[in-house]
């Protein structure tokens, strides 16, 4: 029998590396989170260093430290030349606090906040719900959380702004923003825009330290609320809804919607900022994985497809308008009031 003739699972055995792969994913990220949370890349910012400084750096036995700072590097985020430990391009761009984007907020959040509830997976899925405590922080973990939210749309803002044109609108109303960091990028870019942060009052108390002494303190009003109970204010012709509907469920998103509409004059837009996927839920990949995320930290979060934003926003007076990309998995729909 030559190899042309032979069965094809003789001449292609099944590879388990994808699921070694998989499997020990938890191993890679808990070492990058170590290394940022232990100043490894920071420490490296200015140049290579020995493992002996970066121990005394980590505040950590020297071999204690070689584990995670050779896990690191073997990783591709640090390079090593004889004794010397050095950060990789794109640790220097992204985790060294030097470069123009830092991701050292999101990566903490990711530690503090995400892997501990991530262990709740199981239960939330049997059970229908997050078991962990829908946004139930403390003082402390609300920066993280906020923090580390901002660090990871900084990006997105800046997408948008390119993306949209905010010519046509006076005044914008951020739902669930955060920080305020889309409306400052948005504020930075048209000098006659107004907008309005409407926020629960953990973050907004969050929101008003970041604005505070800043250019845009006197552009930026707060409001404290809950939109799904509380209500929304009218004259403002543009909303924004950025990394909020994946934290709601089918019926919140729906009610949301509802409210929102009822405060929109006639042609107001609603900008929606979001991991929109494909009809089956599954690309772009990090949204599919993502949606574990939004059920255990948010309780009833998922991710969505743009027919189904389609759908409900119809059902709720709006009119779609338009789909576009953004950075990475995310995107952008703008819908119309009808």
């Amino acid at each position: 029998m030559n190899a042309q003739s032979k069965p094809a699972a003789a001449q292609a055995a099944p590879d388990p590396q994808p699921i070694l792969e998989i499997a020990t994913g938890f191993m890679r990220s808990k070492h990058l989170f170590t290394a940022a949370e232990m100043g490894v890349f920071e420490a490296l910012a200015d140049g290579p260093r020995t493992i002996d400084e970066l121990a005394r750096q980590m505040r950590a036995p020297r071999r204690t430290a070689r584990i995670v700072v050779d896990a690191v590097t073997a990783l591709g985020l640090l390079q090593r030349n004889g004794d010397r430990y050095e950060n990789g391009p794109v640790a220097q761009a992204f985790l060294s606090g030097s470069g123009a984007a830092d991701m050292g907020a999101w990566l903490r959040f990711w530690n503090r906040l995400s892997y501990c509830r991530w262990l709740t997976l199981e239960d939330s899925v049997r059970l229908g719900r997050g078991v962990s405590g829908e946004f139930n922080f403390t003082t402390e973990e609300q920066q993280v959380f906020s923090e580390g939210v901002e660090a990871f749309s900084n990006a997105q803002a800046a997408a948008l702004i390119e993306t949209y044109n905010f010519s046509r609108h006076r005044r914008i109303m951020d739902l669930g923003g955060g920080t305020g960091s889309f409306l400052r990028a948005i504020l930075q870019s048209h000098e006659n825009l107004e907008g309005t942060l409407y926020e629960l009052r953990p973050a907004a108390a969050v929101a008003r330290n970041h604005l505070r002494g800043s250019d845009f303190e006197k552009r930026i009003g707060i409001i404290e609320g809950d939109f799904l109970k509380d209500p929304i204010p009218n004259g403002h012709d543009g909303f924004l809804a950025a990394n909020v509907i994946h934290v709601l469920d089918e019926q919140q998103s729906l009610r949301f919607f509802r409210r929102v509409r009822a405060s929109a004059a006639n042609r107001a837009r609603l900008l929606l900022v979001d991991f929109f996927t494909n009809a089956t839920h599954t690309e772009p990949l990090f949204a599919a994985l993502m949606a574990g995320e939004f059920l255990v930290v948010a309780g009833n979060g998922d991710v969505y497809s743009v027919d189904e934003m389609n759908d409900w926003l119809a059902q709720t007076g709006w009119r779609l308008v338009e789909h576009k990309p953004l950075e990475g998995p995310s995107s952008l729909i703008v819908a119309e009031a009808a």
